[in-house]
């Protein structure tokens, strides 16, 4: 079912207490995951070109430079991680020291890098990119027997990548374009059905200010209810939506730029949300000393977990 232009829902007067994971800011933190077997959070900064890896209690996360700006990371079956980045992709174990490229990025790096990416149940990486200037020139990639596969195109930035509980439906969506799109999905083929619109969000009109702005779809998570949680950028808040497209709930938070949540902790009812603090102004910074730090909230549906990578 699509919407023609998503309603917020109010926020519930029960918003649950959100409170920073630390106070150590990305200036675009992006891609976080929750790490089943670690019982550990990891996250990205975009263009600090960093991992981070924090344990519930530590007041600073473990930090590993990058040697590009990376898109996101997805944990491996084998062990370690899997990153892609504007330079292609790596595989990197943070803990032995190793950071070694297997494939070259499958477009020209020189105006575009990778974006949101996850893998599916039977451990395929789903990775899009985004247009540095901001054309319809993007893709949906799929990566197996060692090489990538365009799998959609003609949208700017490629984000808000989730499954249904039953794996039958992927959702894709395009920020700039302000939508999100459902697929089907064949879990054993990795194939995918037509694209069919989901969400729609207004734009934000020339000069309309952000206290007004509803934001941009930007990462996004599913429950086990099958819900879509999507981090709205620069809208402040967060939307959980029933498949059916209705906005069941709407959080709103104390930073203007959320980028994507995760479901965590040991029952997976903790959402992780990360933030951006880049190229926002002096002001806002000055207002919302949270930007850029990962925020954690209690909600009571719990969340699927990570899906592992696969390398054949």
């Amino acid at each position: 079912m699509s919407t023609s232009t998503a309603s917020a829902a109010a926020p519930d007067s029960g918003t649950p207490t959100i409170e920073p994971v630390t106070l150590t800011p990305a200036l675009l933190g992006e891609s976080p995951f929750w790490h089943p077997r670690e019982q550990r959070l990891y996250y990205l900064d975009i263009p600090g070109h960093a991992l981070f890896r924090w344990s519930e209690g530590d007041d600073t996360p473990q930090r590993w430079d990058l040697n590009s700006e990376p898109g996101c990371i997805v944990p491996l079956e084998s062990g370690g991680l899997l990153v892609a980045q504007r330079n292609g992709l790596w595989r990197m174990d943070p803990d032995r020291g190793e950071y070694v490229q297997l494939a070259q990025a499958p477009y020209d790096a020189s105006k575009r890098r990778f974006n949101d990416g996850k893998a599916d149940a039977q451990g395929r990486l789903w990775v899009g990119t985004i247009d540095d200037a901001r054309q319809p020139e993007s893709a949906l990639y799929c990566y197996r027997q060692g090489r990538f596969e365009v799998m959609q195109d003609g949208i700017t930035s490629s984000n808000g990548l989730a499954w249904s509980p039953d794996g039958a439906t992927m959702y894709w969506a395009d920020t700039k374009a302000h939508e999100v799109y459902q697929l089907d999905f064949d879990q054993k083929t990795g194939t995918l059905g037509d694209r069919r619109p989901f969400l729609k969000f207004p734009v934000r009109a020339e000069g309309q200010p952000l206290s007004t702005y509803g934001g941009r779809p930007d990462g996004a998570a599913v429950d086990e209810q099958g819900c879509y949680w999507i981090a709205m950028m620069e809208g402040q808040r967060l939307h959980r939506f029933s498949p059916s497209g209705e906005c069941l709930q709407t959080i709103e938070l104390p930073v203007r730029c959320a980028t994507m949540p995760a479901f965590g902790g040991a029952d997976l009812r903790t959402l992780f949300v990360t933030t951006a603090r880049e190229k926002r102004s002096p002001e806002e910074l000055a207002a919302q000393p949270l930007a850029g730090c990962v925020l954690q909230l209690r909600v009571p549906v719990a969340g699927l977990p990570v899906h592992y990578a696969r390398l054949e």
